[in-house]
């Protein structure tokens, strides 16, 4: 006969494995649509755009599973979707709204980010460039949401409960982190930052620009290499 503590473990493994694999489920199958609708993103506006830029300014790309990327003009946005189901800590906002209090499971989230980078980063291979968290998503298992982010990114935790992720949602985002990124320019590094260079990294410079850029000092990010095609996937915790 099971003790206690070992029906306990049982319990808990079934009620928050489920749980989570609902979750995962429901943010990969977001992600899906996300990567459609990238790819309608691209073709629409370079249509609206082909009578005033000689180059198309965008550019969808497929990396992965949980990673893709959408080139406007100089910027890249990358889009990754966690491998992981969260749980948010005690002192985050989201916690003081009713629909979490009177439903501790609908905090368990899986995350998109958006990350905005320079496009020269990528073409010239600057691997220590910075990119930037401009937004991320959480989704649960009742397919509620709502986006953290920088100034119009951001939305309300109160529409946690009420809002539902949709494709118009998802293209509301989206536009918001393009008009973001495009208005987030690159500034000029301090003078005191480039006045010293190395003979090694003037040497590798001749091979490729390697001396870090970003728009500002912010979060580093290193693109996922792994490429794969949309297959049936299992949350495997965390």
């Amino acid at each position: 006969m099971a003790s206690d503590i070992e029906k306990k473990i049982i319990e808990t493994i079934k009620k928050k494995s489920n749980l989570k694999q609902k979750v995962f489920n429901n943010t990969y199958k977001v992600f899906k649509d996300l990567k459609s609708l990238l790819s309608e993103i691209e073709v629409n506006y370079n249509k609206q755009l082909k009578d005033d830029v000689v180059v198309a300014p965008f550019k969808y790309k497929n990396i992965s599973d949980f990673q893709c990327e959408l080139k406007v003009a100089g910027d890249v946005l990358v889009f990754q979707m966690h491998s992981n189901v969260f749980e948010f800590d005690r002192d985050h906002g989201v916690w003081k709204i009713s629909y979490i209090q009177n439903n501790e499971m609908a905090t368990f989230s899986g995350i998109i980010n958006i990350y905005n980078f320079l496009a020269d980063s990528f073409k010239y291979n600057r691997i220590n460039d910075l990119g930037y968290l401009v937004g991320r998503i959480f989704i649960n298992k009742d397919f509620h949401y709502f986006v953290e982010g920088k100034r119009q990114m951001g939305f309300l935790y109160n529409n946690f409960g009420n809002a539902t992720i949709d494709k118009n949602k998802l293209k509301e985002i989206v536009d918001t982190a393009i008009a973001y990124s495009l208005d987030f320019d690159l500034l000029v590094p301090p003078y005191d930052n480039m006045k010293v260079i190395t003979v090694e990294q003037i040497e590798t410079k001749r091979q490729t620009a390697h001396i870090q850029t970003g728009k500002r000092l912010g979060f580093g990010f290193r693109a996922d290499d792994v490429h794969g095609e949309d297959k049936n996937l299992i949350y495997t915790g965390g």
